[in-house]
């Protein structure tokens, strides 16, 4: 291979390696890179979860928190987990779609979000990448200043407790008694996650944030009939599953739309005056 052809590889190869690691130019000029934004997702993901389990509350505290929602809800009129779950029970499928819709589904979903906006509305990703770390972050504030403890563990407490210690619910950990690929019951997930961590409900606040990012920009009717179902069918399967209360999903949507309007405070990148290129 002569010089000539040697120095024509090389130069491909330094336009592929350009390529690579080529960020995206927002309409403002500013830029974003890819390889950035996973290490700010992966950073911010490593925190939340170190976070969230070094402030895990105490049984007892959560316990009685869950009363008080519990009672809350009564005087709302909207007290209707028991009934819910109990209608699903008797539909073995349902169950078992929803711990794998639980289980995996808020990661998929939300990847794929950052990804569409990355690709194909770059100018809107930096104020939802912002929305996303800003609800996340904040919802440790509500782990760690009220822990709640879920249904599925009500009437364990109780058992540590003598059986007369107070109403007993029958929720049923569906994660333990029905197939899917983990549970919180396993050695290893107790030992990584914060059982108490059910306010606000994450899983719902993240689809809420997919809706308002998706739903504007989704083209066809099928996609946006799915964008809009997904918080929907989050609540249900959150509820069905005994993981949350009805208030913690309102908390979600509450926690995700505050931290929409103070990402449009601060967020400048892909919202400054678009640059024009002279003829």
């Amino acid at each position: 291979m002569n010089d000539t052809n040697v120095d024509l590889v090389e130069s491909k190869k330094r336009a592929s390696r350009r390529r690579f690691f080529a960020g995206r130019t927002l309409s403002d000029g500013k830029k974003i890179y890819w390889w950035r934004e996973i290490l700010i997702v992966a950073v911010v993901d490593v925190i939340y979860e170190t976070v969230r389990n070094l402030s895990a509350g105490k049984p007892d505290k959560a316990y009685s928190n869950a009363l008080l929602i519990i009672d809350w809800q009564r005087n709302l009129g909207i007290w209707h987990e028991q009934a819910m779950q109990n209608f699903a029970l008797d539909f073995t499928p349902l169950i078992v779609f929803a711990n794998y819709f639980y289980g995996s589904v808020y990661i998929a979903a939300t990847l794929f979000t950052l990804a569409f906006l990355y690709s194909k509305f770059p100018d809107d990703y930096p104020l939802f990448r912002n929305t996303l770390m800003i609800g996340t972050l904040c919802g440790l504030i509500g782990f760690a200043l009220f822990p709640l403890m879920p249904p599925r563990l009500l009437d364990d407490t109780l058992l540590l407790h003598g059986a007369n210690a107070g109403h007993w619910f029958g929720f049923v950990d569906t994660l333990v008694k029905y197939p899917t690929f983990w549970s919180f019951n396993d050695e290893a997930m107790k030992t990584i996650s914060n059982q108490f961590a059910a306010m606000p409900s994450l899983h719902c606040g993240w689809a809420f944030w997919g809706l308002i990012a998706l739903r504007p920009r989704m083209k066809s009717w099928w996609s946006k009939t799915l964008v809009i179902l997904y918080p929907i069918v989050t609540v249900y399967v959150v509820v069905i599953t005994a993981n949350h209360y009805v208030l913690d999903a309102v908390a979600g949507f509450a926690l995700f739309t505050f931290a929409y309007f103070v990402a449009r405070a601060f967020t400048r990148a892909g919202r400054g005056t678009p640059i024009t290129t002279a003829n």
